[in-house]
């Protein structure tokens, strides 16, 4: 029964999801613009405050990442080429240039950017992993290429929307 309480408890005042939830529209959905580059997914997201919890509003992006279109996954996709990690640090040089080229062949076969959650992982696993994971994915079939980056993209904005809420805290 506390569960039930505390579901039902007012956001906290001073929380990021309080500011959130009471924000101009065009001010959340530049903050959660942040999280997914969709401008659909944002205004969505935007226009069904106030949320009463964070787990709300994960779930509400999960549901607005399920339902983008083949273009606002493009224009997503199209943002997230910003947010790439550079890969021109000196150190494990070898391993980049290999990055380098499977991002150039990745984009060449799907014409968008490689995308990958990394989150769970350290940061010592995460260059073999994303190489790892684009050089399998090199062999999928466009359109289930476009069903697993959806995916990433979803869980992506997912880890930041909770970053994001749990760092202000």
């Amino acid at each position: 029964m506390a569960t039930d309480a505390a579901a039902r408890a007012p956001t906290p005042r001073g929380s990021l999801l309080h500011r959130l939830n009471h924000a101009p529209a065009a001010q959340a959905e530049t903050v959660l613009l942040s999280c997914c580059g969709s401008r659909r997914w944002a205004a969505r997201l935007a226009a069904h405050r106030p949320y009463p919890d964070m787990e709300s509003l994960l779930a509400a992006a999960d549901e607005a990442s399920y339902d983008l279109t083949r273009e606002e996954l493009t224009e997503a996709l199209a943002r997230e080429r910003a947010l790439h990690p550079s890969t021109d640090q000196p150190a494990a040089l070898a391993a980049h240039t290999a990055l380098r080229a499977a991002h150039t062949a990745y984009e060449r076969r799907f014409g968008h950017t490689f995308i990958i959650c990394l989150d769970g992982l350290c940061r010592s696993e995460r260059l073999d992993q994303t190489l790892s994971g684009i050089r399998t994915r090199l062999n999928n079939e466009p359109d289930e290429e476009r069903v697993v980056t959806a995916n990433e993209l979803r869980r992506l904005a997912r880890g930041r929307l909770e970053r994001l809420l749990t760092a202000l805290r």
